[in-house]
C-alpha cells in the first residue's frame, strides 16, 4: 500500500496548495449497514496505551455542541479522527482508534452530528480523499453510546476529510423533531443524502435539484483540486415541526456561485432556491436563530482552509424573506473570506464570525450583540505596528505554540489563529466558546468580558487531541526518552512523555521533519532532517537535543530525505531530496558525495561499527565499510516497489532488519552479515515499520517491534526471540489506522513501544503488569514462557527482606563529553535482583566539585557534593534484569571525577 503521508492540514507558515479529488458518479438508493465488532481481539500481552503529549498539532475543522445536553461537545479533525470532550477532566477522548489499516481513510472526518433528541446518538461522515490515494469509499458511522462503539453504513462514493472545503459545514444534521431523520450533504456531485432509520441506511434525495458545480481548479494535474465541493451545510428550523414528526423547514448551502442556498418547506419532499440569496461566493456556514426567525450566512471566495480573499456575512429574515448585508468588514478592510460562524443560544442577538484565513498579521474575530448591525473586533490597530487586543493568549499548557519566538510586530506569537473554520459558543454558557486552528483548539470561559471592554483569557483547549503525522522516532539509551520528526510541526524532544514540550525544534526550525537518528555509542549526538525551504534542511545536536545548529547543505538539496549518524557520532550520511547521497566528517559543516549508491536511497547506520553504513534503493541492499565514502551493492532480492523501512540492531554488528514491499513481494528480511545474505521471516505476510527496544528479562537480544501483517493478522507485534515467535500487543480497539511509518522500542524499559501514526500522534504502550506473562493465555508457549526460570530463580534468598531489589544492583558512571568548565555524564543502574523495583532514588557523592545544571529522565536535588536522583514516574518500575539510565550536564573546575559509591533506595550497588 502506498504511503498515506499525503498533503494535509496543519500549522503552515504560508498557504499550501491542496487537496481535492476525482468526482465519482456512482449512485445508490440505499446502502446497508456494516456492523463493526466492538469487542477487542485478544492480545497475548496486556498493554496500556496512551499518547506522548503534544496537545494538538493539526487542523480542527469542526466543533459541535449538543443543543440539549450541557457539556456534551465533539470535535472532528481532518486526518486524526473524532473526539468527545470529558467535562470532568477537560480532556478530549479519541473515538476512532478502532479504525484499521485497510480502512485508514476513515480517520478523515468530513462532518459530525450529535442528536438533540437522544444525546447518546452521534454520527460521523468519514473518508479522507476522493482520488486514488484512498482506496475505499466513504462511510457514515453511527453510535448510540456517544462514540464508544460504532456501526457503519458504507457509501457508494468517496469523501474528503482532508480535501479543500473540509471546514465548511456542518454537512450533516439530525432532525430536532424526528431524530430518525439525518441529512448529509455530499461533495463530488453526489448531492444531498438522507437516512430515515437513524443512519442505518441512506438514499439520495432525488428531489434536491442542485448538487453544486463549484470546482477550485478543473485542470489540476494532480487531481487534487478538481472535485465538486458540493452541498456544504444543512440546518433545520425546529419551530416548523412537532416532537415525533419531521421538521418542515430545512435549509441547505450549495457550492454554486449563482444559487448558493436552498430551502424545503415540506419536510424535504421538494426544494427551491431561496429568493434573492447573495451570489458570487460560496456558502461556508449557515446558522439559524429560530427564536428570532433569522438565518445567518457566512460566505467566502474559496473553500479553504489555506486561502480565501473575499467574502460577506448576510442575515435573512425567514418570515419576510428580506436579506441584509451585515458584513463586519468592507472595502480595503475586507481581504478575507469568512469561516467560523456561531450565535449565542442564551442571547440569539449575539453572534460571532471569524476570518477563514488572514495570514497577515493574524486572523480576526468579530462579535455583534445586535444581530450584526454593529461589530467589535478581537483586536485593532494601535500605533503601528502595535495591536490592541481584547484578549490575553495563555499557552502555558502548550508553550510550543509560540514556535520559539514572540514574533515581530504586527505579527505576534502565539497567533490568535489561522484556518479558523470552526467556532462555537456553548449553547448553555455564554461565557464559553471554542474555535479551531491549523494546530490547536483555543477557547475562553469568560467570553462576555468582551462586551464590557474587559480583557478575557484565550487558552489552549486541545488537550487530549493528538493530531500529528509522524515520519520518524528515536529513543536513545540516555538523555530524553524520545525525539520525533513530524509533518507540519518539525518535531520535538520529549524529556517526559506525559508533559507537553516547551518548544518545537529550533535552529533550524521547519514545517516538516523527515528523518532523525542518533549515535548509538554517543547518544548525545543527534541529527535530523526536514525543511520547508526557509532554513537549512539538516540540524545537528551534541547535547541530546537541548540545543541545535543548522548544518550546511550539498548543492541541489530540495528536501530532507533520510539521514544516519554512525555509532560513535563522527560521521553523518545524508540522502536528501534533490541530490545524491553525501557523507560528512565535520558534523554537517562540509560534505562529500558518496559513491556506489543511487540518489534517493534510504540510509541507516550500523549500531556497533562506526565504519559501517547501509542503504536500500530499488530492491538492492548496499553496504559501506569506510564510513559512508563508498558503498557496494551486496544483495538485490529485496522489494523494488512499495515503501521500504529498515533498521540495524543495537549491540549486534551487521544485524539489520528490512521491511516493506507490495503485492507478492511484501514482507520482512534479516541479515546478520551486513547484507551479504538475507533470510525472509516466513511468518510475516506484509512487513512495514520495524524497530528495537530493551530485551526481555534474561534475554541478550533486543525486543523486536513491528507494524505488520503476521500469520494473517494485521497489528502491532513484539518478538522477544529475534523473530522466532511473535505476540500481538495491540487489540481491535487500538489500531490507529495506518501505522507504517515508524515504530521503535525504548532501550531502557522492556515492553515499551513507540508507534508513529498518520494523524493520531505518537502512541506509546507499556506492559500493563510490567513484564512478560501478563494477559490472556492463548498460545502460551509464545513469548511469555520463554526462559521462564530466568530472573525469579536467581539468588532467591537475596534481597527480598530488604525491599524489592534494593541491594541487588550494579551501576555504571560514564563521562560522555567534556568542554571547558563543563561536562556531560550518564548513570546506569541495573536491577540484578529477582523482584521489580517500583520507585527509586539513586544517591552518590561527587569527588571533584561537580554541580549538575540539567538532568533528564529523572529529578534531582544536590546539597554540596551529595546528589539524590529520583524517578520521573513513567520510569519508576525497573524489572529484574532491566536498567534505568539518567543523563545530565554539569559544571566542574578541571576534570570531572567518578563517584566512589552509589546507592539505590539506600542500599549500595556493586
Amino acid at each position: 500500500m502506498p504511503s498515506v503521508h499525503r498533503p494535509r492540514a496543519g500549522r503552515s507558515r504560508t498557504p499550501l496548495a491542496m487537496i481535492a479529488a476525482l468526482a465519482t458518479t456512482a449512485s445508490l438508493t440505499a446502502v446497508g449497514a456494516v456492523a463493526l465488532a466492538t469487542a477487542p481481539a485478544a492480545a497475548q500481552d496486556t498493554y496500556t496505551w496512551d499518547n506522548v503529549r503534544i496537545a494538538g498539532g493539526g487542523f480542527v475543522p469542526g466543533i459541535v455542541f449538543n443543543q440539549t445536553e450541557p457539556d456534551l461537545v465533539y470535535a472532528r479533525t481532518d486526518i486524526g479522527g473524532a473526539y468527545r470532550l470529558d467535562p470532568a477532566t477537560e480532556r478530549w477522548t479519541p473515538l476512532l482508534d478502532w479504525v484499521d489499516w485497510d480502512r485508514w481513510g476513515w480517520t478523515g472526518v468530513v462532518s459530525l452530528a450529535t442528536d438533540p433528541v437522544d444525546p447518546d446518538r452521534v454520527y460521523a461522515a468519514v473518508g479522507t480523499y476522493t482520488n486514488d490515494w484512498d482506496p475505499n469509499n466513504g462511510a457514515i458511522l453511527r453510535s448510540d453510546d456517544r462514540g464508544e462503539t460504532w456501526d457503519v453504513a458504507e457509501l457508494p462514493f468517496k469523501l474528503g476529510g482532508n480535501m479543500p472545503g473540509r471546514g465548511l459545514g456542518e454537512r450533516m444534521a439530525v432532525d430536532p423533531n424526528d431524530n430518525s431523520i439525518v441529512y448529509f450533504g455530499a461533495r463530488g456531485g453526489h448531492g444531498l443524502w438522507r437516512s430515515t432509520d437513524f443512519g442505518a441506511t441512506w438514499a439520495e434525495v432525488t428531489a434536491f435539484p442542485n448538487p453544486g458545480d463549484y470546482v477550485e481548479d478543473p485542470d489540476d494535474e494532480w487531481g487534487l483540486l478538481d472535485d465538486v465541493i458540493g452541498v456544504t451545510w444543512v440546518t433545520f428550523d425546529p419551530d416548523t415541526g412537532t416532537p415525533g414528526s419531521p421538521t418542515q423547514e430545512i435549509y441547505a448551502g450549495v457550492a454554486d456561485l449563482d444559487d448558493p442556498l436552498y430551502r424545503s418547506t415540506d419536510g424535504g419532499a421538494t426544494w427551491e432556491p431561496v429568493p434573492d440569496a447573495p451570489t458570487g461566493y460560496l456558502p461556508a456556514h449557515g446558522v439559524l436563530d429560530h427564536e428570532g426567525d433569522r438565518l445567518y450566512l457566512a460566505t467566502t471566495d474559496s473553500p479553504g482552509p489555506y486561502d480565501g480573499g473575499a467574502g460577506e456575512v448576510w442575515r435573512l429574515d425567514t418570515a419576510t424573506g428580506e436579506w441584509t448585508d451585515v458584513s463586519p468588514a468592507t472595502g480595503e478592510d475586507a481581504y478575507f473570506g469568512y469561516g467560523g460562524l456561531t450565535i449565542d443560544r442564551q442571547d440569539p442577538d449575539t453572534l460571532m464570525v471569524a476570518t477563514q484565513i488572514s495570514w497577515w498579521p493574524d486572523i480576526q474575530i468579530f462579535r455583534s450583540t445586535d444581530r450584526g448591525e454593529t461589530w467589535t473586533k478581537a483586536w485593532d490597530w494601535g500605533s503601528y505596528p502595535e495591536r490592541v487586543t481584547r484578549y490575553e493568549m495563555d499557552i502555558s499548557t502548550a508553550p510550543w505554540l509560540d514556535w520559539g519566538s514572540p514574533g515581530t510586530a504586527p505579527e505576534t506569537q502565539p497567533k490568535l489563529g489561522w484556518m479558523t473554520q470552526a467556532m462555537a459558543i456553548d449553547p448553555f454558557d455564554s461565557d464559553r466558546f471554542l474555535y479551531g486552528t491549523g494546530a490547536t483548539v483555543y477557547g475562553s470561559d469568560e467570553l462576555t468580558n468582551w462586551d464590557s471592554d474587559t480583557t478575557f483569557d484565550i487558552e489552549v483547549k486541545a488537550h487530549g487531541i493528538e493530531e500529528t503525522a509522524v515520519n520518524d522516532l528515536i529513543s536513545p539509551p540516555e538523555g530524553a526518552p524520545l525525539h520525533s520528526a513530524l509533518l507540519d510541526l518539525g518535531g520535538f524532544t520529549h524529556e517526559d512523555l506525559g508533559t507537553v514540550p516547551d518548544r518545537v525544534f529550533q535552529q533550524p526550525s521547519w514545517g516538516h521533519g523527515t528523518s532523525i537518528d542518533f549515535a548509538e555509542l554517543a547518544p548525545a549526538t543527534i541529527v535530523r532532517t526536514g525543511g520547508d525551504g526557509e532554513e537549512a534542511a539538516i540540524g545537528i545536536s551534541t547535547s541530546g537535543g537541548d540545543s541545535w545548529w543548522a548544518g550546511q547543505e550539498p548543492g541541489g538539496v530540495t528536501g530532507g530525505g533520510t539521514v544516519a549518524v554512525n555509532a560513535d557520532g563522527s560521521r553523518i550520511v545524508w540522502s536528501p531530496d534533490g541530490t545524491g547521497v553525501h557523507v560528512s566528517t565535520t558534523l554537517g559543516s562540509s560534505w562529500s558525495a558518496a559513491t556506489g549508491v543511487p540518489a534517493g536511497a534510504r540510509v541507516e547506520a550500523d549500531r556497533v561499527d562506526p565504519d559501517v553504513f547501509y542503504a536500500v534503493a530499488d530492491g538492492t541492499f548496499h553496504t559501506s565499510t569506510d564510513g559512508g565514502a563508498t558503498f557496494q551493492a551486496r544483495f538485490d532480492g529485496l522489494p523494488a516497489e512499495g515503501d521500504i523501512r529498515f533498521g540495524a540492531v543495537p549491540g549486534h554488528a551487521g544485524d539489520v532488519w528490512v521491511a516493506g514491499g507490495t503485492g507478492d513481494h511484501y514482507g520482512m528480511w534479516r541479515t546478520t552479515d551486513a547484507g551479504e545474505t538475507f533470510e525472509a521471516l516466513a511468518a510475516v505476510d506484509e512487513g512495514d515499520a520495524v524497530g528495537f527496544g530493551a530485551p526481555a528479562p534474561g534475554a541478550d537480544y533486543p525486543a523486536v517491534y513491528t507494524s505488520s501483517r503476521i500469520d494473517g493478522v494485521r497489528g502491532i507485534f513484539r518478538s522477544d526471540d529475534a523473530g522466532g515467535t511473535w505476540v500481538r500487543i495491540n487489540d481491535d480497539r487500538h489500531q490507529w489506522a495506518w501505522t507504517g511509518a515508524v515504530i521503535t522500542g525504548d532501550p531502557n524499559v522492556y515492553g515499551r513501544v513507540y508507534i508513529g501514526t498518520n494523524g493520531r500522534g505518537i502512541v506509546y504502550g507499556d506492559l500493563t503488569d510490567g513484564g512478560p506473562g501478563t494477559g490472556p493465555t492463548e498460545e502460551p508457549t509464545e513469548g511469555p514462557t520463554e526462559q521462564p526460570t530466568e530472573g525469579p530463580t536467581e539468588g532467591p534468598t537475596e534481597g527480598p527482606t530488604e525491599g524489592p531489589g534494593t541491594a541487588d544492583c550494579t551501576w555504571d558512571y560514564t563521562v560522555t563529553n567534556t568542554w571547558p568548565s563543563g561536562f556531560q555524564a550518564r548513570v546506569t543502574v541495573t536491577n540484578t535482583g529477582s523482584e521489580e523495583v517500583n520507585g527509586w532514588d539513586l544517591a552518590w557523592d561527587f569527588t571533584a566539585g561537580e554541580e549538575i545544571t540539567s538532568l533528564w529522565n529523572a529529578t534531582h536535588r544536590q546539597d554540596g557534593a551529595s546528589v539524590v536522583v529520583s524517578d520521573s514516574g513513567w520510569n519508576a518500575r525497573v524489572a529484574p534484569g532491566s536498567s534505568v539510565t539518567v543523563g545530565f550536564n554539569g559544571l566542574v573546575d578541571g576534570e570531572p571525577g567518578t563517584p566512589e559509591a552509589l546507592t539505590l533506595n539506600g542500599s549500595a550497588c556493586d
